[in-house]
């Protein structure tokens, strides 16, 4: 069973919105970048069409397979925020792939990634020694040392 894609337009882009299809130009490439002490690269490219532009984000090898002027097809992606700005990502289910068709507009007065957008705050992570240290109970299922109760049943269990 085929499902239908829906194209979006780079102009109505959202932040944190997710399983975008679109198709795009490259603009602009940045000089790679590396990252986590060398281990892996990173490019920024500026794509865009007649509605507008935003960063994408290349890592590693697919930096070298495209060029300025080569149109791109963006499956399954989504926006990131990053330093409160929007960009647009494949990750990890989606891809990133070059084809012919020819896109020969694009508004670059109109940058989305130069629009700052609030960020949303996660929950700290919290390691197992850090828990003691923020007011965390362990867990115990009965009332004394000697006393456990059954986590699944809730019944007594003699140790």
């Amino acid at each position: 069973m085929s499902e239908e894609v829906e194209y979006v337009k780079v102009g109505d882009l959202k932040p944190y919105l997710g399983k975008v299809y679109l198709k795009a130009k490259i603009v602009e490439m940045r000089e790679p970048r590396e990252v986590a002490r060398g281990e892996h690269r990173v490019s920024d490219v500026l794509v865009g069409d007649e509605s507008g532009c935003i960063y994408l984000t290349l890592w590693d090898n697919s930096i070298d397979e495209f060029e300025v002027g080569n149109t791109v097809h963006v499956e399954n992606g989504y926006v990131s925020v990053f330093n409160e700005s929007m960009r647009l990502t494949a990750g990890k289910y989606g891809t990133i792939t070059k084809i012919d068709e020819e896109i020969s507009e694009v508004n670059t007065e109109s940058n989305l990634s130069d629009r700052r957008v609030e960020q949303i705050t996660r929950r700290p992570y919290v390691s197992y020694d850090d828990r003691s240290d923020r007011g965390y109970r362990s867990r115990r299922y009965g009332r004394g040392r000697r006393e456990k109760r059954d986590w699944q049943t809730g019944y007594r269990k003699r140790r």
